[in-house]
């Protein structure tokens, strides 16, 4: 394991997870612990609250990185750490965006945006294409859009897969348009 001041990673994905983190500034005093579980229902990453710390302050919590030990590939599995770089920075720069919105949320709006994500797939929508954004304007959209095109592009990749990634996430043409929109204003 590797840690910084906050933050508590695989030593094996350390490049990829620095590098997703150097676009987050604003994370650097939060606590996060990224670590592998040996599978996620229906995603490959994912990113949470520390549910006994919905207790304290929003400044006050910690949060979670869960990442799958595996990717299946064409009913073959291949280990998520044995992704392209590029990719598992997108992936950790969307998980990033994750933490960034549930930072603004009181604990009650969280426990709630919870139930929701559970139970309503328009909601899943809203709070997976956020994250994207987020990712996207802090100047990610390369890396976002390498894990996209890896998932649509990738012949083996099961196609349940791909379209959950087209009905839930920002398409390719999205994140083009919000990296052109954060060009021109700058």
């Amino acid at each position: 394991m590797s840690t910084s001041i906050k933050h508590i990673f695989p030593e094996i994905l350390s490049k990829e997870i620095n590098k997703a983190f150097s676009y987050y500034p604003e994370l650097k005093k939060t606590p996060i612990e990224i670590k592998f579980k040996e599978d996620i229902k229906k995603s490959t990453m994912q990113a949470q609250p520390d549910f006994g710390s919905l207790l304290k302050s929003k400044k006050h919590r910690k949060y979670y990185i869960y990442i799958s030990k595996t990717f299946k590939i064409s009913d073959r599995k291949f280990k998520t750490k044995d992704l392209p770089s590029d990719v598992l920075i997108g992936w950790f720069g969307h998980e990033l965006g994750h933490i960034i919105d549930y930072q603004h949320r009181s604990s009650l709006n969280l426990v709630w945006f919870g139930i929701r994500y559970l139970l309503l797939e328009n909601h899943i929508v809203e709070a997976e294409r956020m994250a994207d954004t987020y990712a996207v304007k802090r100047g990610m959209g390369e890396y976002i859009l390498e894990t996209k095109n890896f998932i649509l592009n990738h012949a083996d990749i099961d196609d349940k897969y791909k379209l959950r990634m087209k009905k839930f996430y920002l398409s390719p043409e999205e994140i083009m348009n919000i990296v052109a929109e954060n060009d021109s204003d700058s």
